[in-house]
């Protein structure tokens, strides 16, 4: 009796550290990242500047300065439009004033400083890159004007995932899980080229 209580035991706390483990790592997914170098114009890296990140929408900020190698980061942000503000003695403030975080994104915002007083101001105009090279993950988000005018196939509203890149419905989407017929076509994609029925969806995180 007893190592059967120890035995529930050990599963109890199993069961919750796993719980723990997952809700953080899903959590994760949702967020993105903005990162970037500041260096000045022979391309040198300049250390210790100051750089504020700003919320378009609900006006948040958030500072860091640069390391050693000019590098900077801000991660676990809330997909949406930022700004990227950068100061530093003896070299004109420097702003990156559009920088798009999406969902499990890595945005790089680079900024090169021109010297000048620090009253003086320079905006920086990027085009986004073609590539994200900062990590592997690749994400989309679906806008609302599309979950609401797109046709849905027997309101499923799996189908718009098939709007992302590399993302290819595998089967019919007819019919759905209350009516018994083709119960695993709704949620059925290969992704990224890997195998299909292997996707898990997550609602809320």
């Amino acid at each position: 009796m007893k190592n059967l209580l120890r035995l529930s035991a050990r599963l109890c706390i199993f069961a919750v550290t796993m719980t723990l483990v997952a809700m953080s790592l899903f959590g994760q997914a949702f967020y993105g990242t903005v990162v970037g170098t500041v260096t000045d114009p022979s391309a040198a890296a300049l250390r210790g500047a100051a750089v504020t990140l700003i919320n378009a929408g609900t006006q948040e900020r958030r500072q860091a300065q640069t390391d050693v190698s000019g590098a900077y980061q801000f991660s676990n942000l809330v997909p949406a439009t930022y700004r990227v503000e950068v100061e530093l003695a003896g070299f004109k403030r420097a702003a990156v004033p559009v920088v798009e975080v999406s969902v499990s994104a890595t945005i790089r915002a680079d900024v090169v400083m021109q010297l000048g007083d620090v009253t003086q101001s320079v905006e920086v105009s990027a085009a986004a890159p073609l590539l994200q090279t900062e990590n592997a993950s690749l994400s989309q988000a679906v806008n609302t004007r599309a979950v609401q005018e797109l046709p849905v196939n027997g309101r499923n509203i799996l189908n718009l995932a098939a709007l992302v890149p590399g993302v290819v419905p595998q089967g019919s989407t007819e019919g759905n899980a209350i009516t018994g017929k083709n119960v695993f076509a709704a949620g059925n994609y290969q992704i990224g080229g890997g195998i299909a029925n292997q996707s898990a969806t997550y609602f809320d995180g």
